[in-house]
């Protein structure tokens, strides 16, 4: 699975970082790519193909939510989860999902999440990335939708 994180916090992308090292060396297949701005996640976008975006709502470049998300969502087909501390981030995610964005329909509290068993355990890793994917269900109701 290839991955874009989307994250402005040095530390956040530092102890990811090493999270996706240990994931390597435990074959463990999570290929994460890290981006700190909006900008620099746009560039990756135009020239890679990602299964999974993960979004940090809180960035220096881009100060409205929704519309990082519109931006993101515009610019290819692949999952979008909302990783932030944003108070909104619920509110956020359902106006997305309202719109119609390929979102993970609950948003994921920053704060709360377990880097340390990251990087202890990189299957805890591959599974929290795996669980922002949509289901085998959750994908053939959306094409019976479509149709």
């Amino acid at each position: 699975m290839k991955v874009l994180w989307v994250e402005d916090h040095a530390p956040v992308r530092d102890m990811l970082a090493i999270a996706a090292d240990k994931a390597a060396r435990s074959r463990v297949q999570v290929d994460l790519v890290m981006a700190p701005t909006l900008m620099a996640a746009e560039s990756r976008l135009r020239l890679e193909r990602f299964d999974l975006v993960v979004l940090d709502l809180g960035l220096p470049d881009s100060l409205d939510p929704d519309m990082t998300i519109a931006r993101i969502a515009n610019m290819g087909k692949y999952r979008i989860a909302v990783v932030s501390s944003m108070d909104t981030r619920d509110q956020v995610v359902d106006s997305a999902l309202r719109c119609g964005a390929n979102i993970h329909p609950k948003a994921v509290f920053k704060a709360g999440l377990p880097f340390n068993r990251f990087i202890q355990r990189p299957d805890t890793f591959e599974d929290f990335l795996m669980d922002l994917m949509p289901t085998a269900a959750g994908a053939s109701t959306l094409s019976v939708r479509a149709a």
